[in-house]
């Protein structure tokens, strides 16, 4: 005769927590708000740079608020077992755009298909962090610190290598900061993250100031003027790093509230692709320091709920895709950021959600809806233990 004995822990057992669990709030509204704030600044900082854009980037912000809130209810732990029919989809398409990839100002990074123009290494910042974080999962308790270490990075670099040859060396970056936050949550010792930096910082050197030297050129020309011409941008007025004088002029320009439609710097075709890489140079000329600094204040609280979501996630898969999505956030705003104020070089990282184009916009929205069911689980499995978490 068998019997049946129903343990404290079953939703059945305790009505009250199962209906709490049903109820805990699967979103994080703060996170939202960040969303839409940016998503609205985007469209008035777009129609003030180059209006025939707005209906398109209003479409491309539509769609990702869609897949956002679907993605959202996916069960984001499924994805660790596709780890590397994901890191294939990665390099596929990758190497699709070198084969058969439309050229732009002087690089192949798109692939045209029949409505938009897809930029995969867009999307496989969200695809990395989703594998990387599974193989930390899968490999960290049968591999040593440096072996795990090596093959991360390793993963990590082949599609960091294939990118910059496109050559696109501001996804590249992305790539290996998101490498090294996930490495960092995983508890990776110090020692083997400095070494990983030493190695990058030399060839680095090897590429910009040891190669040209002898006359070898690992970086394309103007990739090697942007990295080394932001230090003294006036000297060649004809260089791409003379952009951002006229950036640092136009946001100079902006004040305390900004020079609406007076502004000249970014409307005049001064500062060139200011829908995209130089957006901020229009919020700063147009909206002036209280536009800036709204819009700094929505990443500030982006990162911090990303982070949140880093501490409270349910298990360690989904804590490293959210440390991949914090990395990839602050380093492009940081990078871009400080572009356009002249403080880092020209590198074509977007601004997450407020540059014009469909491949930046759709990724990071793919990003916060991985966020958003990271978050929405970690509720969910608090509340069926009989806790609450705050916001």
């Amino acid at each position: 005769m068998s019997t049946r004995t129903i343990g404290s822990h079953s939703p059945s057992a305790n009505p009250a927590r199962a209906l709490s669990a049903r109820l805990a709030l699967r979103f994080d509204p703060w996170l939202a708000l960040a969303t839409v704030g940016l998503a609205v600044c985007s469209l008035v900082a777009i129609h003030g740079a180059a209006p025939q854009y707005v209906s398109r980037q209003a479409a491309y912000l539509g769609f990702g608020f869609l897949m956002m809130a679907v993605m959202s209810r996916f069960d984001y732990s499924r994805l660790r077992e596709l780890k590397w029919v994901i890191y294939g989809l990665l390099i596929v398409t990758i190497l699709l755009v070198l084969a058969i990839g439309t050229s732009a100002n002087g690089s192949t990074r798109a692939v045209n298909l029949t409505l938009i123009s897809f930029q995969p290494s867009e999307l496989g910042k969200v695809l990395l962090m989703v594998v990387l974080a599974a193989l930390v999962v899968d490999s960290s308790r049968r591999l040593s610190a440096r072996a795990l270490t090596a093959r991360v990075m390793a993963v990590a670099l082949l599609p960091a290598v294939l990118v910059v040859a496109e050559p696109d060396l501001g996804s590249g970056l992305v790539y290996v900061a998101i490498a090294f936050a996930v490495l960092y949550i995983a508890s990776v010792d110090w020692r083997q993250l400095a070494a990983v930096a030493a190695i990058g910082i030399s060839v680095l050197t090897l590429a910009l100031v040891v190669g040209p030297a002898l006359g070898v050129h690992v970086l394309h020309h103007y990739q090697e003027e942007r990295l080394t011409g932001f230090l003294h941008p006036s000297q060649n007025p004809r260089s791409d790093a003379f952009q951002q004088v006229e950036s640092v002029i136009g946001i100079g320009a902006g004040e305390k509230t900004g020079r609406g439609a007076d502004a000249t710097q970014t409307s005049l075709g001064l500062v060139s692709e200011s829908p995209t890489d130089f957006i901020f140079t229009v919020v700063g000329e147009r909206l002036g320091f209280v536009g800036a600094a709204i819009v700094l204040s929505l990443y500030a609280l982006m990162i911090w709920r990303t982070l949140r979501i880093v501490a409270i996630a349910k298990n360690l898969f989904g804590a490293l895709i959210a440390a991949g999505a914090v990395a990839m956030l602050m380093f492009q705003v940081f990078v871009n950021v400080g572009m356009t104020v002249g403080i880092m070089p020209i590198t074509g990282v977007t601004l997450p959600l407020m540059s014009y184009g469909g491949s930046s916009v759709l990724a990071t929205f793919l990003t916060l809806g991985l966020l958003q069911s990271i978050y929405g689980q970690a509720r969910t499995a608090a509340a069926m233990k009989g806790r609450v978490l705050r916001f």
